[in-house]
Protein backbone atom coordinates (compact mmCIF):
# COMPACT_ATOMS: atom_id res chain seq x y z
CA UNK A 1 0.00 0.00 0.00
CA UNK A 2 1.30 3.47 -0.94
CA UNK A 3 2.73 5.40 2.01
CA UNK A 4 0.74 8.55 2.76
CA UNK A 5 2.51 11.86 2.32
CA UNK A 6 2.66 12.75 6.05
CA UNK A 7 2.98 9.21 7.36
CA UNK A 8 5.58 9.12 10.13
CA UNK A 9 4.97 12.74 11.15
CA UNK A 10 3.89 13.08 14.80
CA UNK A 11 1.77 16.02 15.97
CA UNK A 12 0.94 17.04 19.52
CA UNK A 13 -2.32 18.95 19.16
CA UNK A 14 -3.35 21.45 21.85
CA UNK A 15 -5.72 23.27 19.49
CA UNK A 16 -9.43 23.73 20.10
CA UNK A 17 -12.67 24.85 18.40
CA UNK A 18 -12.05 25.64 14.70
CA UNK A 19 -8.87 26.96 13.10
CA UNK A 20 -6.37 24.70 14.86
CA UNK A 21 -8.32 21.42 14.70
CA UNK A 22 -9.17 21.86 11.01
CA UNK A 23 -5.56 22.79 10.19
CA UNK A 24 -4.21 19.68 11.90
CA UNK A 25 -6.92 17.46 10.42
CA UNK A 26 -5.32 17.95 6.98
CA UNK A 27 -2.27 16.12 8.31
CA UNK A 28 -4.28 13.41 10.07
CA UNK A 29 -6.15 12.76 6.81
CA UNK A 30 -2.82 12.30 5.02
CA UNK A 31 -1.10 9.91 7.39
CA UNK A 32 0.25 11.91 10.34
CA UNK A 33 -0.14 10.54 13.87
CA UNK A 34 -2.03 13.21 15.78
CA UNK A 35 -2.62 13.27 19.55
CA UNK A 36 -5.35 15.74 20.54
CA UNK A 37 -4.96 16.97 24.13
CA UNK A 38 -7.89 18.01 26.35
CA UNK A 39 -8.90 17.88 29.99
CA UNK A 40 -12.16 16.68 31.50
CA UNK A 41 -12.15 19.85 33.60
CA UNK A 42 -11.68 22.02 30.48
CA UNK A 43 -12.79 20.08 27.41
CA UNK A 44 -12.63 21.55 23.93
CA UNK A 45 -15.62 23.93 24.08
CA UNK A 46 -16.72 22.80 20.63
CA UNK A 47 -17.82 19.52 22.24
CA UNK A 48 -20.50 21.52 24.06
CA UNK A 49 -21.60 23.66 21.12
CA UNK A 50 -23.76 21.25 19.14
CA UNK A 51 -25.40 20.19 16.96
CA UNK A 52 -25.84 17.02 19.00
CA UNK A 53 -26.92 13.64 17.69
CA UNK A 54 -30.67 13.24 18.25
CA UNK A 55 -30.55 16.69 19.96
CA UNK A 56 -29.21 15.01 23.09
CA UNK A 57 -26.30 17.05 24.54
CA UNK A 58 -23.12 15.33 25.65
CA UNK A 59 -19.35 15.72 25.51
CA UNK A 60 -19.11 12.98 22.90
CA UNK A 61 -22.23 13.74 20.87
CA UNK A 62 -21.31 16.92 18.98
CA UNK A 63 -21.22 16.61 15.19
CA UNK A 64 -19.09 19.75 14.88
CA UNK A 65 -16.31 18.38 17.07
CA UNK A 66 -16.52 14.99 15.39
CA UNK A 67 -16.12 16.49 11.92
CA UNK A 68 -13.10 18.62 12.85
CA UNK A 69 -11.20 15.94 14.78
CA UNK A 70 -11.54 12.71 12.87
CA UNK A 71 -8.37 10.69 12.40
CA UNK A 72 -6.90 11.86 15.73
CA UNK A 73 -6.11 10.09 18.98
CA UNK A 74 -7.67 11.75 22.01
CA UNK A 75 -6.15 12.05 25.48
CA UNK A 76 -7.03 13.90 28.68
CA UNK A 77 -4.23 15.50 30.70
CA UNK A 78 -4.50 17.73 33.74
CA UNK A 79 -1.91 20.43 33.07
CA UNK A 80 -2.62 22.05 36.43
CA UNK A 81 -0.53 19.26 37.97
CA UNK A 82 3.27 19.03 37.87
CA UNK A 83 3.09 15.47 36.57
CA UNK A 84 0.69 16.56 33.84
CA UNK A 85 3.20 19.18 32.71
CA UNK A 86 6.01 16.63 32.82
CA UNK A 87 4.05 14.23 30.63
CA UNK A 88 3.25 17.04 28.20
CA UNK A 89 6.98 17.73 27.88
CA UNK A 90 7.63 14.04 27.22
CA UNK A 91 5.04 14.25 24.44
CA UNK A 92 6.86 17.29 23.04
CA UNK A 93 10.02 15.18 22.83
CA UNK A 94 8.01 12.51 20.98
CA UNK A 95 6.46 14.97 18.50
CA UNK A 96 7.69 16.60 15.31
CA UNK A 97 5.08 19.37 15.53
CA UNK A 98 3.40 21.05 18.50
CA UNK A 99 0.21 22.97 17.70
CA UNK A 100 -1.87 25.24 19.92
CA UNK A 101 -4.58 27.85 19.50
CA UNK A 102 -4.35 29.55 22.89
CA UNK A 103 -3.34 33.11 23.65
CA UNK A 104 0.39 33.25 24.52
CA UNK A 105 0.07 33.35 28.31
CA UNK A 106 -1.53 29.87 28.43
CA UNK A 107 1.36 27.96 26.87
CA UNK A 108 3.85 30.13 28.78
CA UNK A 109 2.13 29.23 32.07
CA UNK A 110 2.49 25.54 31.27
CA UNK A 111 6.11 25.96 30.16
CA UNK A 112 5.11 24.85 26.67
CA UNK A 113 5.76 28.04 24.71
CA UNK A 114 8.22 27.94 21.82
CA UNK A 115 11.20 29.10 23.86
CA UNK A 116 10.72 26.27 26.35
CA UNK A 117 9.85 23.44 23.97
CA UNK A 118 12.96 24.27 21.90
CA UNK A 119 15.00 23.33 24.97
CA UNK A 120 13.31 19.92 24.90
CA UNK A 121 13.55 19.43 21.13
CA UNK A 122 15.60 22.05 19.23
CA UNK A 123 14.26 21.08 15.79
CA UNK A 124 10.59 21.22 16.82
CA UNK A 125 8.03 22.88 14.55
CA UNK A 126 5.73 25.07 16.63
CA UNK A 127 2.39 26.16 15.20
CA UNK A 128 0.59 28.80 17.28
CA UNK A 129 -2.63 30.43 16.14
CA UNK A 130 -4.89 32.74 18.09
CA UNK A 131 -7.15 35.67 17.35
CA UNK A 132 -4.51 38.39 16.95
CA UNK A 133 -1.18 36.58 17.01
CA UNK A 134 1.52 35.92 19.58
CA UNK A 135 2.88 39.48 19.85
CA UNK A 136 1.56 43.04 20.15
CA UNK A 137 -0.79 44.93 22.49
CA UNK A 138 -3.77 42.67 21.71
CA UNK A 139 -1.99 39.31 21.80
CA UNK A 140 -4.13 38.16 24.74
CA UNK A 141 -7.36 39.00 22.93
CA UNK A 142 -9.23 35.69 22.74
CA UNK A 143 -12.16 35.12 20.44
CA UNK A 144 -13.82 33.09 17.73
CA UNK A 145 -14.24 33.43 13.98
CA UNK A 146 -17.10 35.91 14.29
CA UNK A 147 -14.85 38.34 16.16
CA UNK A 148 -11.99 37.64 13.74
CA UNK A 149 -14.16 38.50 10.75
CA UNK A 150 -15.42 41.65 12.46
CA UNK A 151 -11.91 42.83 13.34
CA UNK A 152 -10.71 42.12 9.79
CA UNK A 153 -13.41 44.38 8.35
CA UNK A 154 -15.43 41.62 6.73
CA UNK A 155 -18.63 42.36 8.67
CA UNK A 156 -18.59 45.99 7.56
CA UNK A 157 -18.79 44.80 3.95
CA UNK A 158 -21.49 42.13 4.27
CA UNK A 159 -25.15 43.05 4.33
CA UNK A 160 -27.27 45.83 2.85
CA UNK A 161 -26.29 49.53 2.74
CA UNK A 162 -29.38 50.65 4.65
CA UNK A 163 -29.11 48.01 7.37
CA UNK A 164 -26.75 46.93 10.12
CA UNK A 165 -23.82 44.63 9.21
CA UNK A 166 -25.09 41.11 8.62
CA UNK A 167 -21.83 39.21 8.54
CA UNK A 168 -21.17 36.02 6.56
CA UNK A 169 -22.54 32.74 7.85
CA UNK A 170 -20.67 31.13 10.72
CA UNK A 171 -17.27 31.77 12.26
CA UNK A 172 -15.83 33.02 8.96
CA UNK A 173 -12.12 33.25 9.77
CA UNK A 174 -12.25 29.75 11.29
CA UNK A 175 -12.78 28.35 7.81
CA UNK A 176 -10.27 30.37 5.78
CA UNK A 177 -7.24 30.31 8.09
CA UNK A 178 -6.69 26.52 8.16
CA UNK A 179 -5.58 26.59 4.51
CA UNK A 180 -2.87 29.10 5.39
CA UNK A 181 -1.91 27.21 8.53
CA UNK A 182 -1.61 23.87 6.74
CA UNK A 183 0.54 25.41 4.00
CA UNK A 184 2.81 27.04 6.59
CA UNK A 185 3.26 23.75 8.46
CA UNK A 186 3.93 21.81 5.25
CA UNK A 187 6.51 24.44 4.28
CA UNK A 188 8.14 24.12 7.71
CA UNK A 189 8.35 20.35 7.27
CA UNK A 190 10.04 20.83 3.92
CA UNK A 191 12.45 23.35 5.46
CA UNK A 192 13.26 20.90 8.24
CA UNK A 193 13.82 18.10 5.72
CA UNK A 194 16.33 20.25 3.84
CA UNK A 195 18.09 21.96 6.76
CA UNK A 196 17.35 19.95 9.91
CA UNK A 197 16.00 23.10 11.57
CA UNK A 198 12.66 23.74 13.22
CA UNK A 199 10.31 26.69 12.72
CA UNK A 200 8.05 28.87 14.88
CA UNK A 201 4.81 29.68 13.04
CA UNK A 202 2.63 32.51 14.37
CA UNK A 203 -0.73 32.69 12.56
CA UNK A 204 -2.95 35.65 13.45
CA UNK A 205 -6.50 34.72 12.52
CA UNK A 206 -7.49 38.36 12.08
CA UNK A 207 -4.59 38.99 9.69
CA UNK A 208 -5.55 35.86 7.79
CA UNK A 209 -9.01 37.35 7.37
CA UNK A 210 -7.50 40.57 5.99
CA UNK A 211 -6.29 38.65 2.95
CA UNK A 212 -9.90 38.26 1.84
CA UNK A 213 -10.64 41.99 1.85
CA UNK A 214 -7.43 42.95 0.05
CA UNK A 215 -9.18 44.87 -2.77
CA UNK A 216 -10.91 47.18 -0.27
CA UNK A 217 -7.61 47.76 1.54
CA UNK A 218 -5.98 48.67 -1.77
CA UNK A 219 -8.90 50.97 -2.59
CA UNK A 220 -8.45 52.83 0.67
CA UNK A 221 -4.66 52.99 0.53
CA UNK A 222 -4.72 54.32 -3.05
CA UNK A 223 -7.77 56.60 -2.99
CA UNK A 224 -8.81 56.97 0.67
CA UNK A 225 -12.19 55.47 -0.29
CA UNK A 226 -13.75 53.16 2.29
CA UNK A 227 -15.93 50.38 0.85
CA UNK A 228 -19.38 49.85 2.30
CA UNK A 229 -22.12 47.22 2.25
CA UNK A 230 -23.84 46.73 -1.11
CA UNK A 231 -25.90 43.58 -0.69
CA UNK A 232 -25.28 41.24 -3.61
CA UNK A 233 -24.63 44.06 -6.06
CA UNK A 234 -21.31 44.13 -7.92
CA UNK A 235 -19.44 47.11 -9.35
CA UNK A 236 -18.42 45.01 -12.34
CA UNK A 237 -21.23 42.51 -13.01
CA UNK A 238 -24.96 42.70 -13.63
CA UNK A 239 -27.14 40.84 -12.98
CA UNK A 240 -25.30 39.59 -9.93
CA UNK A 241 -27.45 38.17 -7.19
CA UNK A 242 -29.74 35.49 -5.79
CA UNK A 243 -33.09 34.94 -7.51
CA UNK A 244 -36.17 32.91 -6.48
CA UNK A 245 -37.27 29.73 -8.24
CA UNK A 246 -40.30 27.45 -7.97
CA UNK A 247 -40.82 25.70 -4.67
CA UNK A 248 -40.26 26.51 -1.02
CA UNK A 249 -36.95 28.28 -0.37
CA UNK A 250 -35.48 27.45 -3.77
CA UNK A 251 -33.05 30.03 -5.13
CA UNK A 252 -30.41 30.39 -7.80
CA UNK A 253 -27.26 32.53 -7.95
CA UNK A 254 -26.54 34.22 -11.29
CA UNK A 255 -23.50 36.37 -12.12
CA UNK A 256 -23.09 37.91 -15.59
CA UNK A 257 -19.70 39.43 -16.38
CA UNK A 258 -19.88 40.11 -20.12
CA UNK A 259 -22.28 41.12 -22.87
CA UNK A 260 -21.93 37.65 -24.37
CA UNK A 261 -23.09 36.06 -21.13
CA UNK A 262 -25.96 38.55 -21.01
CA UNK A 263 -27.09 37.54 -24.49
CA UNK A 264 -26.84 33.88 -23.55
CA UNK A 265 -28.88 34.54 -20.40
CA UNK A 266 -31.76 36.29 -22.14
CA UNK A 267 -31.89 33.67 -24.90
CA UNK A 268 -32.04 30.96 -22.22
CA UNK A 269 -35.07 32.53 -20.52
CA UNK A 270 -37.03 33.10 -23.74
CA UNK A 271 -35.88 36.50 -25.00
CA UNK A 272 -38.34 38.61 -22.99
CA UNK A 273 -39.09 42.05 -24.43
CA UNK A 274 -37.81 43.95 -21.38
CA UNK A 275 -34.34 42.43 -21.84
CA UNK A 276 -33.94 44.27 -25.18
CA UNK A 277 -34.53 47.74 -23.80
CA UNK A 278 -31.68 50.19 -24.35
CA UNK A 279 -31.05 50.60 -20.64
CA UNK A 280 -30.01 46.94 -20.44
CA UNK A 281 -27.89 46.86 -23.61
CA UNK A 282 -24.43 47.29 -22.07
CA UNK A 283 -22.76 46.25 -18.84
CA UNK A 284 -22.47 49.84 -17.60
CA UNK A 285 -26.15 50.53 -18.32
CA UNK A 286 -27.21 47.28 -16.65
CA UNK A 287 -25.21 48.19 -13.55
CA UNK A 288 -26.82 51.66 -13.52
CA UNK A 289 -30.28 50.08 -13.78
CA UNK A 290 -29.53 46.99 -11.74
CA UNK A 291 -32.52 47.31 -9.41
CA UNK A 292 -35.06 47.37 -12.23
CA UNK A 293 -33.25 44.60 -14.10
CA UNK A 294 -33.30 42.31 -11.09
CA UNK A 295 -37.03 42.92 -10.55
CA UNK A 296 -37.66 41.70 -14.10
CA UNK A 297 -35.38 38.73 -13.59
CA UNK A 298 -37.08 37.79 -10.30
CA UNK A 299 -40.42 37.62 -12.08
CA UNK A 300 -38.85 35.31 -14.68
CA UNK A 301 -36.78 32.93 -12.57
CA UNK A 302 -39.64 32.23 -10.17
CA UNK A 303 -41.34 30.34 -13.00
CA UNK A 304 -38.40 27.93 -13.30
CA UNK A 305 -37.33 24.86 -11.35
CA UNK A 306 -33.99 25.74 -9.78
CA UNK A 307 -31.91 22.85 -11.14
CA UNK A 308 -33.51 23.08 -14.57
CA UNK A 309 -32.60 26.76 -14.80
CA UNK A 310 -29.08 26.14 -13.52
CA UNK A 311 -28.45 23.42 -16.12
CA UNK A 312 -29.97 25.53 -18.89
CA UNK A 313 -27.78 28.52 -18.06
CA UNK A 314 -24.62 26.49 -17.55
CA UNK A 315 -25.11 24.83 -20.94
CA UNK A 316 -24.97 28.33 -22.42
CA UNK A 317 -21.89 29.20 -20.32
CA UNK A 318 -23.74 31.56 -17.98
CA UNK A 319 -22.37 31.31 -14.40
CA UNK A 320 -25.26 29.99 -12.32
CA UNK A 321 -25.67 27.72 -9.31
CA UNK A 322 -28.54 26.50 -7.18
CA UNK A 323 -28.46 27.76 -3.59
CA UNK A 324 -28.31 24.30 -2.07
CA UNK A 325 -29.65 23.32 1.33
CA UNK A 326 -27.61 21.04 3.56
CA UNK A 327 -29.87 18.13 2.59
CA UNK A 328 -29.12 18.83 -1.09
CA UNK A 329 -25.40 18.31 -0.51
CA UNK A 330 -25.90 14.64 0.32
CA UNK A 331 -27.68 14.15 -3.01
CA UNK A 332 -25.33 16.29 -5.10
CA UNK A 333 -24.10 14.09 -7.99
CA UNK A 334 -20.69 15.79 -8.11
CA UNK A 335 -20.01 15.35 -4.40
CA UNK A 336 -21.29 11.77 -4.64
CA UNK A 337 -18.98 11.02 -7.56
CA UNK A 338 -15.96 12.38 -5.67
CA UNK A 339 -16.98 10.52 -2.50
CA UNK A 340 -16.78 13.72 -0.48
CA UNK A 341 -18.77 12.45 2.51
CA UNK A 342 -17.32 9.64 4.54
CA UNK A 343 -19.45 7.61 6.95
CA UNK A 344 -17.84 6.08 10.04
CA UNK A 345 -19.19 4.42 13.15
CA UNK A 346 -18.57 6.60 16.20
CA UNK A 347 -18.83 4.88 19.65
CA UNK A 348 -21.34 7.45 20.93
CA UNK A 349 -22.86 9.10 17.85
CA UNK A 350 -23.12 5.95 15.75
CA UNK A 351 -22.89 6.07 11.97
CA UNK A 352 -22.02 9.67 11.17
CA UNK A 353 -21.02 11.73 8.12
CA UNK A 354 -17.63 13.41 7.88
CA UNK A 355 -16.30 15.88 5.33
CA UNK A 356 -13.55 14.14 3.41
CA UNK A 357 -10.39 15.85 2.12
CA UNK A 358 -11.26 18.68 -0.28
CA UNK A 359 -8.33 17.89 -2.56
CA UNK A 360 -7.00 14.65 -4.00
CA UNK A 361 -3.32 13.75 -4.26
CA UNK A 362 -2.88 11.41 -7.23
CA UNK A 363 -0.47 8.96 -5.61
CA UNK A 364 -1.24 9.43 -1.93
CA UNK A 365 -4.91 10.40 -1.56
CA UNK A 366 -6.11 11.29 1.91
CA UNK A 367 -8.62 9.29 3.87
CA UNK A 368 -10.38 9.44 7.19
CA UNK A 369 -8.82 6.63 9.18
CA UNK A 370 -11.02 6.75 12.29
CA UNK A 371 -13.85 8.75 13.85
CA UNK A 372 -13.18 11.59 16.28
CA UNK A 373 -12.12 10.44 19.76
CA UNK A 374 -14.22 10.24 22.87
CA UNK A 375 -12.89 12.19 25.85
CA UNK A 376 -9.69 10.42 26.85
CA UNK A 377 -10.47 7.45 24.63
CA UNK A 378 -6.84 6.75 23.76
CA UNK A 379 -5.14 7.52 27.07
CA UNK A 380 -3.80 4.02 27.59
CA UNK A 381 -2.59 3.60 24.00
CA UNK A 382 -0.89 7.02 23.83
CA UNK A 383 0.74 7.00 27.26
CA UNK A 384 1.80 3.37 27.30
CA UNK A 385 2.37 2.44 23.67
CA UNK A 386 3.45 5.73 22.07
CA UNK A 387 5.17 7.30 25.07
CA UNK A 388 6.42 4.09 26.71
CA UNK A 389 4.93 4.77 30.15
CA UNK A 390 5.11 1.83 32.55
CA UNK A 391 1.96 0.17 33.87
CA UNK A 392 2.89 1.22 37.41
CA UNK A 393 3.31 4.89 36.48
CA UNK A 394 0.15 4.85 34.38
CA UNK A 395 -1.96 3.50 37.25
CA UNK A 396 -0.40 5.94 39.72
CA UNK A 397 -1.25 8.89 37.45
CA UNK A 398 -4.74 7.53 36.97
CA UNK A 399 -5.27 7.39 40.74
CA UNK A 400 -3.79 10.88 41.18
CA UNK A 401 -6.19 12.31 38.58
CA UNK A 402 -3.39 13.39 36.25
CA UNK A 403 -5.47 12.03 33.35
CA UNK A 404 -8.63 13.95 34.19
Amino acid sequence: MQKKIFEGIKILDFTWVGVGPVTIKYFADHGATVVHVESTTRPDVLRLAGPFRDNEPGNDRCGFFANFNSGKYGITLNLATDEGKNIAKELVAWADIVANSYTPRVMERWGLDYENICKIKPDIINFATCQQGQTGPYKEYAGFGMQGAALAGVYHLTGWPDRQPAGPYGAYTDFINPRMGALAIASALDFKRRTGKGTNIDLSQTEGGLQFVAPTILQYSANKESANRSGNQSDYQSPHGIFPCKGEERWIAIAVSSDKEWQNLIHSIGNPDWAHEEKFSTMSSRISNNGELECHLWATTIEWEAYELMNTLQEREVPAGVVQKTSDLFEDPQLTHRKHFWFLDHPEIGNHSYDGPSFRLSKTPGEISMPAPLMGQHNEYVFKDLLGMSEERFVENLINEVFE
